[in-house]
């Protein structure tokens, strides 16, 4: 079979390599691994990319992502100012106002007749940032203080962040679920239209527990030329198996392994295969047929 310039090899098979091709597989490959499988797995693909001339984005829930080869490393606390108002951010031309307008009501609930007037008094310049949304004295004010907290006031407060052409997102000091969700939706919409891009996401199980960190996920996921979406987790959640994409099985348990086989179709039988330490089952699709490849990994 012959492979496109950005497919790249996981292991080899009985003398056959067995590669990724995110042009004949998916643009979106999903990672499901114990403990520290998926993010060596992440790691490894990372690398593979960044030898492609592909920069890289990296969403990292562990912090155990090295900072080595990143333009911009951002680090989210629940006690450092983030510098992420989606609505400066949209100043600085990172996304439209509209989306800025719409993470907000993500965010905090707003209907679709305050979005409009939030995003109406955006553009007359009579709000310049979240906080001042929220001191605006409009109906919208009211909806966002129901849930605006100290945490939402420190994302958003200091100097908008430059995000250059290779990123590290740190959450591992984040303890707030709603915090990393929110900056994970934030920052998803400002490097949706990216290309020659690898996005890579571990914990994505843990980016996506709340309703803000759900909605970001697909803005990276959708199939793009040009883009690439690793998608790592220990969770085999439902929101994750449902996505469209080839499956990359590291070692688990064997229930959880029984599940993703499931979930991606896989009929029972030998195709089932247990995966050890040390391996991994390269699960896809084509228009055809189901396809099973296994190997030693080298992670």
């Amino acid at each position: 079979m012959k492979y496109s310039g950005i497919a790249v090899k996981l292991f080899e098979r009985e003398g056959e390599e067995v590669f990724y091709d995110p042009a004949y597989h998916g643009r979106t490959l999903k990672v499901f691994g114990m403990d520290e499988w998926p993010g060596k797995a992440l790691r490894h693909l990372a690398g593979k990319y960044a030898e492609k001339d592909y920069s890289r984005i990296i969403f990292d829930t562990k912090g155990s992502f090295g900072e080595e080869g990143f333009d911009t490393v951002l680090r989210i606390q629940d006690t450092k100012p983030g510098g992420l108002d989606p609505i400066k951010l949209a100043g600085e031309g990172h996304f439209d106002f509209y989306t800025a307008a719409t993470i907000v009501q993500t965010i905090y609930g707003l209907d679709r007749t305050l979005t409009e007037m939030l995003y109406s008094d955006i553009l007359a310049g009579k709000v310049g940032s979240v906080p001042k949304a929220l001191k605006a004295g409009q109906k919208y004010s009211e909806v966002i203080a129901e849930s605006y907290t100290a945490l939402d006031q420190l994302l958003y407060s200091g100097e908008v962040p430059e995000l250059g052409q290779s990123i590290l997102v740190n959450f591992g000091d984040a303890h707030s679920i709603t915090l990393v969700g929110n900056a994970f939706l934030i920052l998803a919409a400002a490097v949706e239209k990216r290309r020659k891009v690898m996005i890579g996401l571990n914990d994505a199980a843990v980016l996506t527990y709340t309703s803000a960190g759900s909605a970001g996920l697909p803005l990276l996921t959708n199939p793009a030329l040009k883009r690439v979406t690793v998608v790592a987790s220990e969770y085999a959640l439902d929101s994750l198996l449902n996505m469209a994409g080839p499956v990359l099985l590291l070692y688990h348990d064997p229930d959880v392994q029984s599940l993703i086989y499931e979930a991606s179709g896989v009929p029972p039988g030998p195709m089932r295969k247990h995966v050890c330490k040390g391996q991994g089952a390269f699960i896809y699709r084509t228009p055809e047929t189901m396809e099973v490849k296994w190997g030693e990994i080298p992670l």
